[in-house]
């Protein structure tokens, strides 16, 4: 028999054999991540920008545009210059001066709901966004902006059952628009 065992390999030989076919099984099946694995946290701008770039609208869809007031239009760009300097709590200000005009205006809200979230006030934002697609026509880019902000508010305190449900909601803003002849 010489160097080879009774089967045809000296037991280490075995041994190297199976490592050998272990470790090419482990390369092949990816492990998946484990379920409590937490997420690292996200900066409230990058929040903000997944909000805004849930809205995605692609010009097929229902989406309802309101008609806006001077004023209130000339506040809301304010709030964007002083919001794009990084001078959040002005731009909250600003977007609060507007809703004192126009208390209902659900895209105003919702650009509230953002500030709050720049601000590091999520139970407002929560909140003001809440009101905001109450008061809105519940599909189009709003109302997905609406929920992805709830959904990036559960998603940041942990909440996996909210989070898959805030994004169905969202997803369900999507209608296609009506028929064009």
């Amino acid at each position: 028999m010489g160097w080879l065992g009774a089967q045809g390999f000296v037991p280490e030989m075995r041994l190297v054999a199976l490592l050998l076919v272990a470790a090419t099984a482990a390369c092949a099946t990816p492990l998946a991540p484990p379920v409590t694995a937490t997420l690292p946290l996200q900066t409230p701008q990058a929040m903000v920008a997944a909000i805004r770039a849930a809205a995605g609208y692609s010009g097929e869809e229902l989406a309802v545009q309101p008609l806006r007031e001077p004023m209130v239009e000339d506040l809301r760009e304010q709030a964007q210059r002083l919001e794009q300097e990084h001078r959040y709590p002005e731009a909250v200000a600003a977007l609060e001066q507007a809703l004192k005009l126009v208390p209902d205006d659900p895209a105003l809200l919702q650009e509230r709901a953002e500030a709050a979230l720049l601000v590091g006030d999520s139970a407002g934002a929560a909140r003001i966004s809440h009101q905001a697609w109450q008061l809105g026509s519940k599909v189009g880019p709003l109302c997905r902006r609406q929920w992805e902000t709830l959904r990036q508010l559960r998603l940041a305190s942990g909440d996996g059952p909210g989070t898959v449900s805030a994004q169905a909601q969202r997803d369900a803003c999507t209608v296609a628009g009506p028929a064009r002849y």
